[in-house]
């Protein structure tokens, strides 16, 4: 594996029924094709050697037979190729028949799963030809497969020589169907891929239902989930089959086939994040195959990559999203950002009706940490009715500060019919200066968090003459980074926008531009040829297209001349890097790698270069641990997504926690 990355593939051959030497080259067709794409795992079709359709002919001893050397030729073809195979074939054992799955590695056959679940309904009369699987794992005796004993049963776990975490169960199409499907109880063993052999016949709606199933299975088990189905070829006398093929990944579809379309499908699961998010999770059941009954088959089950292929080259196929927080499709991004707004907003309703107070007091710099923060008080302020001539906004101009932040942080508060005030700090923090012996020319981090602190204290003074909640204006990005002045703009009463990373303050600031009827005040929406929703709109993209900065150190000509990117780096990359790590425990080693991919640099022409990524990553890992101090001590603030860095809850780290190791990775990778 790369990183964790395994790749697994879904193979539709085209059948051909009852003919089994005719589907056995296509099935070893395929897996020479999905070789070639350095896949470590391939799963074909239920009974994908005979043919799903065959009927009665399952009743005849020269189909099973037949099918039987196919899969002992699948096993002798495929000895020397680095890959596992899963196979459908019937299978008679003893009195009784059954439709099985043959895990084929190392060109032996390692085990034989018989489908638990046997449908008798409608269009499906399988229990015809075969019985349900027995409860006990049974051995079937050497000469039959090879010259070794086969495990053949339902629970049987098979893990890699090298890592047993990595551990693979099997299912058959109708198991996925059921109350209790067999795979629930795989993954509590310890399985985090599961592979389901299905033939699914194809019915208006069920894509869907499909998709559901599946999706819903892999984040209930926190697993992988492989399923394959059936396709061209079966016969049509009653079902017609699309081969609509999905791998879905802990509640997530990472690719799927369109239904009568692709006979591959190949792409890489993460197995480490999977046991992240189990070890994470202290409901999920400890791993105890023996005891549940699994008989565990060690063989290969990740292969080594090929050769001129570095730990680092291999391109991935998965999609590694560059912006984790914001979605990529506008109709969902639309809806994540109604979502959130509507829970920063219930947080602070929820504050202020506890604790009855009625006025807020809130900075305006006209950026946009302030601007969200003030569209999210005015709705709170309308949830509760209470006028929003209560909420206080007060713009603070210093030595940094430009016209047109000034300019659009008032006009966000006269077009939303809030109460403005300014108050300038230059002579106050001047004389702060005087007082502390602080040479006002040198420019230094005291000359910037004077000015923060000074605006702070100003707020907290203003709500206590006025009984009102200070509300914080600082994001997740923010906070990650230590890009705060401790007891400065760090400190509120509220903070509504503490688990909210830069990259989707911006999208939700960009959302409400887009709609600005919903935030202005009815009277002035319903003025007939009202201008003022044009006009506020132009206000927010107006914010939109400012550079992110603190405007602590003096303006030059108006324009800003400290812009935060350009020191601590890109957000965009630090969201990256605070999501992966954050979210999934990732390695530096293994965050270079996506981010690598997601900026384009395995891929395509990069946004970044790698040296580009390395830089701002140490600088990342170096903030982020040598400013813990200040997110122990942080004001309450409502929790909107998976990543949140609250100390009372999600995130509890020493401040004196070293970060040597993760930075010894990075210089590794340099």
């Amino acid at each position: 594996m790369t990183h964790g990355f395994y790749r697994v593939a879904a193979a539709t051959p085209a059948c051909t029924v009852g003919d089994c030497g005719e589907n056995t080259a296509e099935i070893l067709s395929l897996i020479r094709k999905a070789v070639s794409l350095d896949a470590d795992l391939v799963v074909f079709p239920e009974l994908s050697v005979t043919g799903y359709t065959c009927g009665d002919l399952f009743s005849q001893e020269l189909l099973c037979r037949v099918s039987l050397a196919a899969i002992r030729l699948i096993a002798e073809k495929t000895r020397e190729l680095p890959i596992t195979t899963i196979v459908g074939f019937p299978f008679n054992r003893g009195n009784t028949r059954y439709n099985c799955a043959a895990v084929i590695a190392g060109g032996s056959v390692r085990g034989v799963v018989p489908k638990t679940h046997i449908p008798n309904y409608g269009e499906f009369y399988e229990l015809r030809h075969f019985s349900p699987a027995p409860a006990d794992i049974g051995m079937i005796p050497a000469g039959i497969f090879g010259p070794d004993p086969v495990p053949f049963g339902t629970r049987l776990l098979f893990t890699d020589t090298r890592t047993s975490d990595l551990a693979l169960a099997v299912e058959i199409c109708e198991d996925l169907w059921v109350p209790c499907p067999p795979s629930s109880y795989h993954t509590a063993a310890g399985a985090l891929v599961i592979a389901n052999l299905s033939a699914s016949n194809e019915i208006v709606g069920k894509a869907d239902y499909r998709r559901t199933l599946v999706t819903g299975q892999s984040g209930r088990g926190i697993c992988a989930y492989v399923y394959t189905d059936a396709g061209a070829g079966e016969s049509t006398g009653d079902m017609v089959f699309s081969g609509h093929s999905i791998v879905a990944e802990n509640g997530a579809i990472l690719s799927e086939t369109a239904p009568f379309s692709d006979n591959l499908l190949c792409t890489d699961i993460d197995i480490r994040r999977l046991l992240h998010e189990r070890r994470r999770m202290n409901t999920f059941p400890a791993a105890e195959p023996e005891s549940a009954g699994y008989t565990v088959i060690p063989c290969v089950l990740d292969h080594e990559p090929p050769a001129g292929h570095p730990e680092n080259g291999r391109a991935l196929l998965r999609h590694i999203d560059p912006r984790p927080f914001v979605p990529a499709a506008p109709e969902t991004l639309d809806e994540r950002c109604a979502d959130i707004f509507a829970i920063q907003a219930a947080g602070l309703a929820k504050r202020l009706r506890h604790t009855g107070i009625r006025h807020a007091v809130i900075g305006l710099s006209g950026g946009l940490d302030s601007t969200l923060a003030l569209l999210v008080t005015t709705r709170a302020f309308d949830l509760l009715g209470i006028p929003r001539e209560q909420i206080v906004g007060i713009t603070m101009p210093g030595f940094g500060t430009t016209g047109k932040t000034k300019s659009n942080a008032k006009k966000s508060a006269s077009s939303l019919g809030i109460t403005l005030e300014e108050i300038r700090i230059n002579k106050s923090v001047t004389q702060h200066f005087k007082d502390i012996g602080q040479d006002a020319d040198t420019h230094d981090v005291t000359y910037e968090n004077a000015q923060a602190r000074e605006r702070t204290q100003i707020l907290m003074d203003r709500a206590n003459m006025l009984n009102a909640l200070v509300i914080g204006t600082g994001d997740l990005s923010e906070l990650a980074l230590g890009w705060a002045t401790y007891n400065g703009d760090h400190m509120s009463m509220y903070a509504v926008n503490a688990s909210i990373p830069k990259t989707l303050v911006r999208h939700l600031v960009g959302w409400c531009a887009r709609q600005p009827e919903q935030f202005l005040p009815p009277e002035t929406v319903e003025t007939e040829n009202s201008a003022a929703p044009r006009h506020f709109s132009a206000t927010l993209q107006s914010v939109l297209d400012t550079p992110v900065s603190p405007e602590l150190l003096p303006a030059e000509e108006d324009e800003i001349q400290q812009k935060t990117e350009e020191i601590v780096g890109p957000y965009e990359l630090h969201d990256f890097f605070l999501y992966h790590m954050m979210r999934w425990g990732c390695t530096p080693a293994k965050i270079l790698y996506m981010a690598e991919h997601a900026f384009g640099s395995l891929t395509r022409e990069p946004v970044y270069t790698r040296e580009d990524i390395l830089k701002w990553m140490n600088v990342f890992y170096r903030r982020f641990f040598s400013q813990q101090f200040k997110r122990s001590c942080l004001p309450d603030g409502p929790k909107v997504g998976s990543v949140s860095l609250s100390p009372r809850s999600d995130w509890r780290m020493p401040s004196d926690a070293s970060a040597a190791v993760w930075l010894k990775e990075l210089e590794s990778l340099s």
